[in-house]
């Protein structure tokens, strides 16, 4: 009987393959159909090669990249650059966050002054970096710190408000105080609303980099997209956008998506 019910079982897993590997056909499927979509459009010649390339000849800019070392030279130096100006962003958001969620006179002022400060483009602040540094490292950083640091903040500072009290009136009975309730309490059970602000932190740190890197001109992702647009090498261009999609979508997949699978599975907020 058993032997039987697990025919039943593999017969039953290939009629009716997995749910995520449908996921990954309909998804292989989709980008076929638009590569093949781009390259007939290319192959028309409704527009020069050099403005509008099709996927082979991107594929082809991409690779010359990377032979000459130029695309992963440019890619250490623009994933530096966001790894200082994000950890300085995450350690002054987590910190600032916490103080204007628990203090109300800083809610009131400090908390105000950064809702609207959010509204604003972290591309805004570029003029300002160059005025106060120059074409600096120190300009693009701070670019990325001021892209990243509000919605860090927003997020830390939402979820220390949405801390359920019980969690707080048990922790103080149980004496706890201080620094210890905010790393052992109030940090933990903010953490889904932290890990928000920590995503789009880093999508508008990646962003307001590449922005930053347009203008400097030293090896960088930024500045192969300002040099591609100089050259009218759509090709360059696009296939350095390419790379940065690639980056943003590795980041995401291996650093945020298993935090975030951990987070949601601890609070049990899994579908």
């Amino acid at each position: 009987m058993a032997k039987a019910i697990n025919v039943s079982e593999q017969r039953q897993r290939v009629l009716n393959p997995s749910p995520a590997l449908g996921s990954w056909l309909r998804r292989g499927a989709f980008f076929i159909l638009l590569l093949a979509l781009w390259q007939v459009l290319a192959m028309t010649g409704i527009w020069p090669d050099y403005l509008f390339p099709g996927p082979l000849a991107v594929f082809g800019a991409l690779v010359a990249g990377f032979q000459g070392g130029q695309f992963l030279q440019a890619s250490l130096v623009s994933l530096q650059r966001l790894a200082i100006g994000y950890s300085i962003s995450l350690v002054i958001g987590v910190v600032l966050g916490l103080l204007i969620g628990r203090v109300r006179l800083l809610e009131e002022t400090v908390g105000s002054l950064i809702l609207g400060l959010q509204a604003l483009p972290s591309v805004c602040w570029l003029p300002l970096a160059i005025l106060w540094l120059g074409l600096s490292e120190q300009a693009i950083i701070f670019v990325v710190v001021m892209g990243a640091l509000f919605s860090i903040t927003l997020g830390v500072d939402a979820g220390v408000k949405n801390t359920p009290p019980i969690y707080l009136k048990a922790a103080r009975n149980l004496g706890a105080r201080g620094v210890a309730l905010s790393a052992q309490v109030i940090l933990p059970a903010a953490m889904p609303a932290i890990l928000n602000g920590l995503k789009q932190g880093w999508t508008f740190a990646w962003r307001s980099l590449m922005a930053g890197e347009l203008i400097y001109f030293s090896l960088s992702l930024g500045n192969l997209l300002q040099t591609g647009r100089d050259l009218n090498d759509a090709s360059q261009v696009m296939a350095v956008m390419v790379v940065i999609i690639v980056i943003g979508v590795t980041i995401d997949r291996l650093v945020f998506a298993p935090f975030e699978r951990r987070v949601r599975s601890r609070w049990g907020l899994q579908g």
